[in-house]
C-alpha cells in the first residue's frame, strides 16, 4: 500500500519539495509506503509540443538522486509514450491503484493527470470514485510564492542563477566531459576546461561569466565559468590534464555579461579582473 505523488518533477524545486514533504509525512502517518512516479522522457518530446525549444533542469540521474535524498521510500520511472498520453485521468488513476498499490493520491494545486487535463478538483473527485483517498497541498511555497520549473528556466535564461538557486534549494548544476578546445586561455595564463554536456537538452544559463563550484571526482574547487558558444571553466589554482574526465560545475553567482575583446592583452586584463571579483565574492569582500 502506498501514498503516491506523480509528475515530471523537473528541477525537484522548492514547490516540489513541499509536495514531497507532505507525501512522506502522510505515508508515515498512515503506516504506508511513500511512492513517487515520475515520467521520462518529457511529454513535450513525445508529443512534439514545442520540443525544439524544450530545455530541462535535470537529467534523469540528477532527478532520481534529488528525489532519493528527500526521504521517499520508492521512486518509479514511468516511460511516457503516445499510448500513455492518450489515457484519461480515470484510466491513469486506476493504473496507480492496480499496478502500483496506491491507496491515496497526493494532489498539488496545479496537478493535471491524463489527456483530458481535468482540474485538480475534478481529479480529486475521480480519485475518490476509484477508491483513492486524496491529500491536497497548498499553492504557496516556503518562499511565499508559487514556484514552477518555468519560472526557474526563465531566471536561468537571463543569468539570474541566484534566484534559480533560491527556487531550487541548491545551486544549478551542469555536468559533462572535458573536451579539447582552442586552448587560447592557456596561452595567456588562464587554461580552461571545455565542457561537453552529457544531456543535450539540459538548460545552459545565459551567456556571461559566473563564479562556480567545480567537482572533479571526489575533489572540489572554485572557478570561473564563461558561457558563450561553449562552456569553459578556469579552475583556480589548478593545472592538470583532465581531458576525457567528467566535470561538474555549480553556478554560484553571475559576475558579468559576455564581452568581445580587440586583443589578447585586453582579454587577459579582463580575466584577471574577473578572477579578483570571483575571489572577493568567495571571501565576502
Amino acid at each position: 500500500m502506498a501514498v503516491v505523488a506523480t509528475g515530471f518533477f523537473d528541477g525537484v524545486h522548492i514547490g516540489h519539495r513541499l509536495v514531497i514533504e507532505t507525501l512522506v509525512s502522510s505515508a508515515r502517518q498512515r503506516g504506508e509506503e511513500s511512492l513517487i512516479i515520475t515520467l521520462w522522457p518529457h511529454p513535450r518530446l513525445v508529443l512534439s509540443d514545442g520540443a525544439l525549444d524544450l530545455r530541462l533542469l535535470n537529467t534523469l540521474d540528477e532527478k532520481m538522486s534529488l528525489l532519493k535524498g528527500l526521504g521517499v521510500d520508492r521512486i518509479e520511472v514511468l516511460p511516457f509514450t503516445l499510448e500513455l498520453s492518450k489515457m484519461s485521468t480515470s484510466e491513469y488513476l486506476q493504473i496507480l491503484r492496480d499496478d502500483y498499490g496506491a491507496t491515496a493520491l497526493l494532489l498539488g494545486y496545479d496537478n493535471t493527470i491524463g489527456h483530458d487535463k481535468l482540474s485538480p478538483e475534478r481529479t480529486a473527485s475521480l480519485a475518490q470514485e476509484v477508491g483513492l483517498d486524496v491529500i491536497r497541498t497548498e499553492k504557496v511555497s516556503s518562499v511565499g510564492i508559487a514556484v514552477s520549473s518555468t519560472k526557474i528556466r526563465r531566471a536561468l535564461a537571463v543569468g539570474d542563477v541566484e534566484l534559480a538557486s533560491k527556487f531550487l534549494c541548491y545551486n544549478y548544476y551542469l555536468e559533462g566531459e572535458v573536451v579539447h578546445g582552442k586552448k587560447l586561455g592557456r596561452t595567456i595564463g588562464y587554461p580552461t576546461a571545455n565542457l561537453e554536456l552529457e544531456e543535450k537538452l539540459k538548460l545552459v544559463p545565459a551567456s556571461g561569466v559566473y563564479l562556480t563550484d567545480v567537482k572533479l571526482g571526489e575533489r572540489h574547487f572554485s572557478g570561473m565559468t564563461n558561457i558563450a558558444n561553449t562552456i569553459e571553466t578556469h579552475i583556480f589554482g589548478f593545472d592538470e590534464d583532465i581531458y576525457g574526465q567528467t566535470l561538474g560545475i555549480s553556478f554560484v553567482r553571475r559576475v558579468r555579461d559576455e564581452k568581445n575583446f580587440s586583443s589578447l592583452d585586453e582579454l587577459k586584463a579582463q580575466l584577471a579582473e574577473d578572477e579578483t571579483n570571483c575571489k572577493n565574492l568567495m571571501f565576502g569582500l
